[in-house]
């Protein structure tokens, strides 16, 4: 008789154990503060440092510089668990574990390495600012300008929609130091809370995810050292799209902890409400429904796990995480918006979690590439 086939979401000892600890934290101390964070639209600062304490935003970081030493998967992992219960607090671990550690971890030098990820490890939130007001879908189309100064540089120019930039004490920011070469003139540099001329601009009132803040980044004359460029200079737009593929398999990771919390609590809810006489989950439509909101929600699941597999063997993953992050996208929308439905009236009030679920979804088709760009990637990738 041939083994038992594990399947690909069956995990390690280790890994169990930390999905546990992320679950009962997530359930016992962010879930109770989660629609008060929705209300004032603010991350609880007690939330920020457990989750230092806790080694989660130095996920896969390695031991030597203070993180977990944990794997990328291990980020996944937490980035779903965290999302089950707040959206907008899992943004804050992904953008700090997929976007920020990775690019320097990958680009950075080994004294950049030592200067900051110790300090992602320990007890400072990044920011990754690449958005501009001209400049969404069309990343390289920025007007963030790099001008020499010196043997540095002086940046100048303003960075939208930048998430935990209100908190954020490193900054990762493209800039372009050579127009007339395109795209081939973008940057990467690290800057610092407090350096002159960087600050904080607008705060966006979201839809939804609004634990996490967005921002507005002013960049105005800011000089920095030749050491402070990430990777190397005119190389900028490879640290952009090479850590932005990985980013997308983090947000995959979020639609599909917001898809299985959609689903959890709206099991809860058919198993308890009555309607005719009994729990409205004996009746065959409300079955069908939550099936399919688990068929999604699984497959969703499988995607992203696919890519981070890939990712971790040193494959190409592009076309995976354009996948995983599209499909997360549309089980999250579906789920949630399916779980407002079989609350009922219930469900459209904000007294109740599913209606905040439903607005924190939409943001997946989003951010980190729209639906339609992870469509076009996926097609260029079939075709070619």
């Amino acid at each position: 008789m041939s083994e038992k086939v594990l399947p690909l979401t069956a995990l390690s000892e280790e890994q169990q154990m930390l999905v546990d600890e992320v679950r009962r934290f997530a359930t016992e101390v962010i879930a109770p503060k989660a629609q008060e964070m929705d209300r004032v639209s603010k991350l609880d600062p007690e939330i920020l440092n457990l989750m230092f304490e806790m080694g989660l935003m130095g996920i896969d970081i390695p031991e030597q510089y203070g993180g977990s030493g944990m794997t990328f998967t291990d980020a996944i992992l937490v980035i779903m668990e965290l999302a089950r219960v707040e959206p907008g607090v899992a943004v804050v671990c992904d953008v700090q574990n997929t976007l920020v550690n990775n690019a320097i971890q990958r680009w950075g030098s080994e004294d950049q390495r030592k200067k900051y990820l110790t300090k992602l490890a320990a007890d400072t939130v990044g920011c990754y600012c690449l958005s501009e007001s001209d400049s969404g879908s069309d990343a390289f189309a920025l007007r963030c300008r790099a001008e020499q100064d010196g043997e540095g540089w002086k940046i100048t120019g303003n960075k939208i929609f930048i998430t935990n930039g209100l908190e954020a004490g490193v900054f990762l920011v493209f800039a372009n130091v050579d127009f007339e070469k395109g795209y081939k003139g973008i940057t990467c540099f690290i800057l610092e809370k407090g350096m002159d001329g960087l600050s904080i601009g607008q705060k966006e009132d979201k839809l939804g995810i609004r634990a996490s803040s967005t921002v507005e980044v002013l960049l105005d004359g800011v000089r920095v050292g030749s050491e402070q460029v990430l990777g190397e200079v005119g190389k900028g737009y490879k640290v952009a799209i090479e850590t932005l593929n990985e980013g997308r398999i983090g947000i995959g990771a979020q639609m599909v902890g917001l898809a299985q919390g959609s689903l959890d609590y709206a099991k809860q809810w058919c198993l308890e409400r009555k309607q005719f006489g009994r729990e409205i989950a004996k009746f065959q439509g409300v079955q069908f429904a939550l099936a399919k909101m688990d068929v999604e929600t699984e497959a969703a699941r499988l995607t992203v796990l696919n890519a981070a597999k890939i990712k971790e063997a040193g494959q190409n993953f592009a076309r995976e995480a354009a996948i995983c992050k599209y499909f997360s996208a549309d089980a999250a929308e579906h789920a949630s918006s399916m779980a407002v439905e079989l609350y009922g009236g219930y469900g459209f009030s904000r007294d109740y979690p599913v209606e905040k679920l439903y607005r924190d979804a939409k943001i997946g088709k989003i951010y980190e590439g729209t639906h339609f760009m992870q469509l076009q990637t996926i097609a260029k990738i079939l075709l070619g």
